[in-house]
């Protein structure tokens, strides 16, 4: 199984975008902050997540579930599981890129997620890839530097 424990992050225009490659898969996600939405006051904390899923391979390949892991800057933390992505199983032909954006709250100013796709081939083969994990950093959070 070819699987790249590299993940790869990159700033442009104060976006972070997080990358990781598992077997032909590229998945990318790129958190933001949404201050209209959120209400530190009331320990309400939201964020947008982009997605994109590239695949690289050379057959088609159906993103069936996923499995997402939240933690929150406060220790609490969350799985969340289902069948495909924001509710469609799509079906990523070679070179092709699905993108999506979901949400996220939390209660506490800061967090970070990762997980799994599980994808299925034309041979019916299912193999996980992986989402890198990202931060979930607000403008709220306290800084300390050492």
């Amino acid at each position: 199984m070819e699987h790249s424990n590299q993940i790869a992050q990159t700033t442009t225009d104060n976006m972070t975008v997080f990358e990781r490659k598992t077997r032909d898969v590229i998945v990318r996600v790129e958190p933001d902050f949404l201050h209209e939405q959120s209400s530190p006051s009331d320990d309400r904390y939201i964020w947008a997540y982009t997605v994109e899923i590239e695949n690289q391979s050379a057959a088609p390949l159906q993103v069936v579930e996923r499995c997402w892991n939240i933690a929150d800057s406060r220790g609490q933390t969350q799985e969340v599981r289902g069948a495909g992505v924001v509710g469609e199983q799509p079906v990523l032909q070679p070179g092709e890129v699905f993108r999506y954006t979901s949400g996220a709250p939390l209660s506490a100013p800061s967090g970070m997620m990762h997980g799994t796709y599980r994808l299925e081939n034309p041979q019916g083969e299912r193999f996980d890839v992986d989402i890198p994990v990202f931060c979930l950093d607000s403008p709220h959070q306290s800084r300390i530097f050492n």
